[in-house]
């Protein structure tokens, strides 16, 4: 996990931003309809986040170029959020605080992951800061989204969807709907702003 802060120790939620990159956005190699979208929405939560010092973290992809969940390599996706390239950078109306940190995740060659807890220091760096809670928020809600709720769900997190700042791929019409009843039948709580 890198950071340019630790967190404030003691808090007891922190905001999960899941993959708000390029390449998941609209005009990327793997464009969510509508990733934009919820830019402006996720932005109030960040600021909302930021004005009590709660912990915000952005997962992200960082796939070598030769990553094995692309087509090329055996996978089923376009090459996308290479590391280092401007398709993994993070969207550019994202407000990004001071108070964060950065979780990247399929860093290797074999291994892909779609949750921000698989194979990654999140779930020891948020019980050190004593933080039971996780509001979840991003790209895309039935593949990332899900696996990082379900992941938090099974780690024992209290979890939040933020139900105004997720939008699906819908490979099949419906199935970002279909992933948000799975989520709140595993435990997770619908959220969104006033």
């Amino acid at each position: 996990m890198s950071s340019s802060c630790c967190g404030a120790a003691g808090t007891t939620k922190a905001l999960i931003i899941v993959d708000m990159q390029n390449d998941f956005c609209p005009g990327g190699s793997l464009g969510v309809n509508g990733g934009d979208k919820i830019i402006s929405v996720i932005n109030k939560y960040i600021e909302q986040f930021s004005a009590k010092n709660e912990l915000v973290v952005f997962t992200r992809d960082w796939h070598p170029a030769n990553h094995c969940s692309f087509k090329e390599y055996g996978g089923i996706w376009p090459s996308h959020c290479v590391a280092e390239t401007k398709g993994a950078e993070f969207h550019k109306d994202i407000f990004v605080p001071e108070n964060h940190v950065i979780v990247s995740k399929a860093d290797t060659s074999s291994k892909d992951a779609y949750s921000g807890f698989d194979t990654t220091s999140l779930d020891s760096d948020l019980k050190k800061l004593s933080i039971g809670e996780v509001w979840v928020c991003g790209l895309a809600t039935d593949y990332c989204v899900t696996s990082t709720v379900v992941d938090a769900l099974e780690l024992g997190y209290k979890v939040k969807l933020l139900v105004d700042a997720i939008a699906a791929v819908d490979v099949s019409a419906g199935d970002g709907e279909k992933a948000i009843a799975r989520m709140v039948s595993l435990g997770a709580e619908v959220y969104k702003l006033k």
